[in-house]
This record gives structure tokens, sequence and C-alpha cells, in this order.
């Protein structure tokens, strides 16, 4: 970790950033079903007006933003690369994420672009996400030695920005001190291993949820083992997997633990950022120092409270704070080996 009076980044995310408008719907106008494969799906009355509650407007969130987020709450000198428009939406993110602490040097202001903006449906804990990413021209930025972070977290970017992976590939060759986390997101999970083998092969740490590793390295979905060795097997260093209400798996191709979810205060509020926080908070640990079953004690908290709140960010804790969670954790919170 980086030294008071050091301008070193401890860690620097990298992923696309946004503002979520979240519109809070009332139960009695649309309604949950499944479809005949078993999908659930929201129902909105289509050619007609439809009351909705409120709207809370959330600047400066998404995978990597958050992250960045939870890593200067956690103590950490943290920064973003990312990109904005020349608008009054790409402004009000850049001032946000500094508000949070975090470094906003390489978040690129683009001419003539509008910044990242999307429609979050929040019907009850449950949302769904209507989602555009601006096509900015990305590239990855040109470091000088004092600039570059100790870790790299990479996650969802645009899918015109596959060339991009490729010079962050390479800059990594060319930086092999530096340590990558890797939470792919939607666009990355889709081009598959392969295309991406380079990151994979360099990843500390890789976090998915075990739908999404499934998807992803074409494991059995019913077999833990066989997911995290297919992870292994791309070159992962340290696996790790979300399972909803199952809680949490990770492997660091030698041992390998289970993790109990924390115990929710209450009904989660809003589902939005948990993931995020898990992620960003068990590779968190690790830059602090943790071994991987100490990690995994970290991660549920940080998650556990994001669902307490609106948005991704509201809920992420201090170190302190995630202390305090664990010195009152039930008997039962903690990793065990698989």
């Amino acid at each position: 970790m980086a030294k008071d009076g050091d301008k070193k980044l401890d860690v620097l995310s990298v992923g696309d950033v946004v503002t979520d408008a979240f519109i809070d719907l009332i139960e009695k106008y649309e309604y949950v079903d499944k479809d005949k494969d078993g999908n659930i799906m929201l129902n909105i009355p289509l050619g007609t007006k439809i009351p909705y509650d409120h709207a809370d407007v959330i600047a400066g969130v998404g995978n990597a933003p958050n992250a960045a987020v939870a890593f200067s709450r956690l103590g950490l000198k943290s920064g973003l690369v990312s990109n904005v428009g020349d608008d009054d939406w790409g402004r009000e993110i850049i001032r946000a994420l500094k508000k949070n602490g975090v470094d906003t040097r390489f978040v690129h202001e683009n001419d003539g672009k509008v910044s990242n903006y999307h429609y979050v449906l929040w019907f009850k804990e449950e949302r769904t996400i209507l989602i555009k990413h601006e096509e900015y021209e990305y590239e990855w930025p040109k470091f000088r030695p004092q600039d570059i972070p100790r870790w790299i977290y990479f996650s969802s970017i645009s899918e015109n920005a596959m060339e991009y992976h490729d010079e962050m590939a390479d800059w990594l060759d060319e930086n092999p001190d530096v340590k990558l986390a890797f939470q792919p997101g939607t666009f990355q999970m889709q081009a598959g291993v392969e295309r991406l083998k380079r990151l994979y092969q360099r990843a500390e740490v890789v976090a998915l949820n075990r739908e999404e590793a499934t998807d992803v390295f074409k494991g059995n979905h019913e077999d833990m083992h066989d997911l995290l060795n297919k992870m292994h097997e791309a070159g992962i260093k340290i696996a790790l997997i979300t399972d909803g209400p199952s809680g949490a798996y990770a492997s660091d191709g030698n041992k390998r633990w289970s993790m109990p979810l924390y115990p929710d205060p209450a009904p989660p509020f809003e589902r939005t950022g948990a993931g995020d926080a898990f992620a960003s908070t068990f590779t968190a640990a690790l830059m602090h120092g943790a071994d991987v079953p100490s990690a995994l004690l970290w991660a549920p908290i940080n998650s556990m409270n994001v669902v307490q709140h609106v948005g991704a960010q509201g809920g992420l804790l201090t170190q302190d704070q995630i202390d305090y969670y664990l010195r009152n954790a039930p008997r039962n919170y903690h990793p065990k080996e698989m």
C-alpha cells in the first residue's frame, strides 16, 4: 500500500463510467412472471402512461468506478481510467468521483461526445438496466514512471474497445510488477477466453458469478471444483466465484474455500452493485496483504451493506466499519476448506 506523501496509486480501476437514473416502479402497475424457458420477466403495459414513485440519479457509477470508490473507502490510493463526454453529465461524473476520493487524472473528456447515461427500472429489490455505451476512441494512457500503479482492476467496457484490451495486455507485459484483477463485463464475457487469454493468463484474481463462470469457461454448473479448475487452466492465479444465497468460493490453485453470506440486517433494499462490492473488497483485502481466507471474510460484509442502500456506492464501508461487522459476526461466519 502506498505510504503517505507517495503519489503512486495503489490501484487504478479501468472501465466505463455512467450516470444511473433509478426509476422506482410501483408494484400495482407492473408484475413479474416467467416465460416458456423459465426466464424471469418484468411486464409493463405498453402504450399507456404509468406512474412511478420517484427517481434517484447517481453519477460516477459502473463496475470499475464502483470498485474505485470501494478501494478509496478502504484506505487505498485509488484512481480511474475512463471516458466521459464534454457535457454536464460528464462534469458531474468527475465531481462525484473526486468527492469519493478517486483520482480522475486519467478520465478523458471526449469532445463532441455525450456521457454514458443508463436507466434502472427498480422493481422491489431487483432491477433491470437499460444500457448504452457511447462509442469513444479508447486509448491506453501513457504513464510516467511515477504514475504506474501497483494494481490494475479491469472491468466492464464497451464492445467497440477490443483492441484496447490488447494495448493493456502489451502494457502489462512491459510492467511485470503490476498486478491485475479482472472482473469481466458482459461484452468481455461474450468475447470468450481465447480472445482475452493474455489477460486471463496475467490475472492475479478473476471474479465471476457461478452462471458467468459456467458460460465463460464451459464448465459444469453443478460442479464447483470443475469451474475452479477451468479458471485455473486459463492461467488465473486466484479464482473467485460468487453464488447468490449460497455464498462464494475461492481457490488459490492449492487450497479452496467456501464462504457463507454475512447475515442481512434487513431484507435487501436494492441489489445494484452487490457483485462489484464483493469482487473489489476481496481484491482490496489482498492489496492490504490479506491471504485468500481473510479476503473472503471482508467481501460479503461490503456486499451485504451495499444492498441496504440505493445504488452501488452508498453502502460501501470503510475498513474500520468492516472490522466492526467482523467483531460482531456470527460464530459460523468463516471460510471452510473444500
